[in-house]
């Protein structure tokens, strides 16, 4: 493959574009619930192993990569691990799939190429979960390895790329159990191109022979093993490799019962297509969705540009449209979700951009095109700074879902300021009580304390704890629990807050302290404004 200097230097630029947009302050947003799963999940594997488990927390990958930065700055157990470590993992992969445009250079055209790298960079919605400590920018990326690898695998037949396609496809099993909806739809994509290339052609016979079975043995066979490695723990877990097959059970079950997160069929199509909540701005990536039908029809009839390789252009495009049909009729349905077919759309939509250009018939006509996508590329742009600098914790913002407030913050602080004046510190004894488990991200917040009780209810068995954190729920059999201990030993408890906190919007959480801790807090920043005072004089 020649590289245009042009090209390669154009698709660097995104990429750098990339970078900016994903990695200033990523401990600017509060870890959602399932970052700080999975961050706790790290800290397992760093503290004491890792073992798979089929019924929750999806695969192994984030965590072992997530590996490299921990150890790069000295982590050795949960509590040493910051959001900069976590995130940084989905930053990679998410700026990678950018970069890896550059072997598709004369596959979707150079000017296509170029486009869908801009595309990627600076869509909202791309840039919001490239922030986030979850497994979708990963399994995003690994399945578009796959794509990159086969299709260079048809050029050169070189069995290297065919081992490399194997390896992502074993790195997208290992990932997230929903790779199986890409696996399908790229064996679905693949017999539609077929098909319609053996039409054109007059036999795909001659396609399917030139694909030598040894090399595609060779490829599953390391698919296999990649994935036996991260599902065995290296082999100190055999079951897990076969609990990776029994987690589908488990999550067929779950999605069919979880109406938490059942939405109707056009709900991500809604999130990209236009979406406006309250006061909040206007969000939409319509300018991508729209492009995508273009090029959509670009593949379809197979004429108009020169340097694209319309079989590969087709299969992505009919991956894309299978992907985006399965998800919408899937009732359960998260935001990240639409990653998969989203990057589909991008890709189809670099070409689509240059297809609209090139279809004007003059040089002005094309010229006015040309500045207004790069107008609507630079409005994307904005929306992404303002989901991730701004509405970054914001129910206003489409990609932010059941995601804590800041407040988590305003409950750390107090309660690691209490640590500051109580005799045990960091050994403070915290109770928290949420029913059914609903205290995450605190966990996360909490991972410096030695002693922290995460309860569903109240355990009468156990004595009332300096400080304690419960549901709204839970409040009025709380003047009960205080009043447990013998006389003597009692406690006056007062509020931890003197305003309304939310784990989540809508989701409130009360505070209590004891009086004396609290009387000792309140001297303890008395003399510290004093010492300040003091000081500026």
């Amino acid at each position: 493959m020649k590289w245009s200097k042009i090209s390669v230097v154009l698709i660097l630029a995104a990429t750098i574009g990339a970078v900016v947009l994903r990695l200033p302050r990523l401990q600017q947003r509060p870890m959602h619930g399932d970052e700080a799963i999975h961050a706790f999940k790290l800290g397992q594997l760093l503290e004491q192993g890792y073992r798979y488990d089929p019924n929750e927390y999806h695969g192994p990958t984030l965590n072992y990569l997530t590996l490299i930065p921990a150890w790069l700055s000295n982590a050795q157990k949960f509590a040493d691990l910051g959001e900069i470590t976590l995130r940084i993992v989905p930053v990679f992969f998410g700026v990678l799939i950018v970069l890896l445009l550059l072997l598709m250079l004369d596959g979707l055209g150079r000017a296509g190429s170029i486009c869908a790298a801009v595309l990627t960079a600076v869509s909202p919605a791309m840039v919001y979960y490239s922030r986030y400590y979850i497994q979708e920018m990963l399994l995003v990326c690994f399945t578009f390895g796959v794509i990159v690898s086969g299709y260079r695998y048809t050029k050169n037949r070189n069995i290297g790329w065919i081992l490399l396609a194997g390896v992502f496809l074993g790195l997208m099993h290992a990932t997230k159990e929903t790779c199986i909806i890409a696996f399908g739809s790229m064996l679905l994509a693949l017999l539609l191109t077929l098909l319609l290339r053996g039409r054109q052609s007059g036999s795909i016979l001659n396609t399917v022979k030139a694909v030598k079975p040894s090399h595609l043995i060779a490829g599953l066979i390391a698919a296999l093993v990649v994935s036996a490695l991260f599902y065995s723990s290296f082999f100190s877990n055999p079951i897990g490799v076969l609990d990776s097959f029994r987690a589908y059970t488990a999550y067929l079950n779950r999605a069919g019962q979880n109406q938490l997160h059942i939405r109707p069929w056009y709900f991500y199509l809604k999130i990209l297509l236009y979406f406006k909540y309250g006061s909040g701005p206007v969000w939409s990536e319509a300018l991508i969705v729209i492009l995508a039908a273009v090029g959509f029809i670009t593949a379809i009839r197979g004429k108009g540009l020169n340097d694209v390789n319309f079989h590969l252009l087709r299969f992505i495009a009919f991956y894309t449209l299978v992907m985006t049909v399965v998800y919408s009729m899937l009732p359960y349905k998260t935001p990240w979700c639409l990653l998969g077919f989203l990057h589909g759309m991008i890709l189809l939509a670099g070409v689509g951009a240059v297809g609209i250009i090139k279809a004007a018939p003059t040089v002005l006509p094309r010229l006015i095109i040309a500045l207004l996508l790069f107008a609507a590329s630079v409005h994307l742009c904005l929306q992404a700074y303002l989901a991730n600098y701004k509405y970054y914790a914001d129910s206003r913002n489409p990609y932010v879902y059941a995601h804590p407030t800041t407040d988590v913050f305003t409950i750390t602080k107090r309660v690691e300021q209490l640590a500051e004046v109580h005799p045990d510190g960091l050994s403070m004894t915290v109770q928290v009580i949420c029913p059914g488990g609903d205290y995450w991200p605190l966990p996360w917040y909490f991972r410096r304390f030695d002693k922290v009780w995460w309860w569903t209810d109240i355990d009468k068995s156990i004595m009332p704890a300096p400080v304690i954190l419960a549901s709204a729920s839970v409040e009025p059999n709380l003047p009960d629990y205080f009043y447990l201990p013998p006389p003597g030993r009692k406690n006056l408890y007062v509020p931890l807050f003197d305003t309304y906190i939310e784990m989540r919007p809508q989701v409130e959480l009360r505070g209590y302290v004891t009086k004396d801790l609290w009387d000792s807090y309140e001297q303890y920043q008395s003399e510290q404004e004093s010492s300040q005072s003091r000081s500026k004089k």
